[in-house]
This record gives C-alpha cells, structure tokens and sequence, in this order.
C-alpha cells in the first residue's frame, strides 16, 4: 500500500498537458512577417493549453512516426527539456505530458542574461547522441544544431501567431547546466529558448 502511495505521489508531479489545439492561427505569411526575438518578458504564467499548444507546435507529432519538425534520418535525438519554476521537465510527446526530471526551479541556470530567471518558460534542447546515426563527433553535433534551428523556428513561429515573446540563447553554461539537469555523457546541451508573454 505504501508502495502504491509512493508511486502515486512520484507521478503526480509530472504535468499531464490538455490536448493541444491544432487549427487556427495567423496565416503564415503574416507570422512570418511578425516573427521576431524579444528580450522582455512579463513573469505571468503560461496556462497549460498555451504550453501544450506550444510545445506541440515545437516538437511534437503529426503523423505516426513523424513531427512537426524534420530531423536527419528520422532519428528524433532531440528532446526537448522545460524549465519552469516548478522544476525541470521533458517533454514527452508521445503522452503530451511533462515528465518531471528535477524539482527545483533552473530557470536561472538556463542562461546569463537577467531575464531568464523571471521569464515563465525556458526551453532547453538537448542532444541524445545514442539515438543518431554513428559519426563523428562534429558531424554529430552539425546534424543536432541544424534540427534544433527548425524545432527553434516552430516556436518563432508559433510565438508570432499567438503574441508570445521568444528568444533563442547560446550564452549559457552548458556544464553547469547539465549537471543540474541530471544529463548523461551522451546527452549534448545545444542551446536554450525563453518564451513568455511581453512585458
């Protein structure tokens, strides 16, 4: 029974995401026109529809075995990590949840830049090196930056449609970073991405 309770307890604090909404938005033409970085960020919370839809959006599937962004090889080695101030999460896309990997707020460690702390989303994309095809080390790592730009690109996109701000950061410390987040020695930290309302 306690066993039960445990187990129960340890689940509930992942994040089971609403369906996320897949019609609607501006058309293309006009998000292009209005994507844009932005480094003001209102601290309100985004509410768990406008995640899901997001990270759908982002990462997420659109067909069987297929996503919303291209990857090489159809390998889908990236995942993405959620930093809100309830802890650190990965986005498993499969079960639209948010699996909980670290309850502690990293926000502050997902960059340098003041505001990232305050910002209500911060994305971390992360390479799984043991899911790509086997190749050198600099390949390995060309192929994952270029997948993260297209799954980067979705956000821009997605952020224009719904009057979000967004911003994609290198200036981070991976390291710590990583240590933080409990990552293995295959798992490579590309970049990170902030996503909130505008200030």
């Amino acid at each position: 029974m306690s066993l039960l309770l445990f187990t129960s307890a340890l689940y509930a604090q992942n994040i089971k995401l609403p369906t996320p909404n897949k019609s609607g938005g501006k058309p293309l033409m006009t998000v292009l026109n209005e994507r844009k970085s932005s480094r003001d960020f209102s601290e309100k919370s985004l509410p768990n529809q406008q995640l899901s839809n997001l990270l759908w959006a982002a990462w997420g599937y659109n067909r069987a075995d297929k996503r919303t962004a291209p990857s090489s090889q159809n390998k889908q080695e990236m995942d993405i990590y959620v930093a809100l101030a309830s802890g650190c999460y990965l986005y498993d896309a499969r079960k639209n949840e948010l699996v909980l990997v670290v309850k502690q707020d990293l926000r502050e460690k997902t960059g340098k830049q003041d505001f990232v702390k305050n910002a209500p989303v911060n994305i971390i994309f992360v390479a799984d090196k043991r899911k790509m095809a086997q190749q050198d080390e600099q390949s390995m790592l060309q192929t994952a930056y270029i997948n993260t730009g297209f799954i980067s690109q979705n956000i821009y996109l997605y952020c224009a449609s719904e009057g979000l701000a967004t911003v994609i950061r290198a200036w981070v410390d991976k390291a710590a970073l990583a240590l933080a987040m409990k990552l293995h020695d295959q798992q490579e930290i590309i970049v990170c991405q902030t996503v909130g309302y505008p200030k």
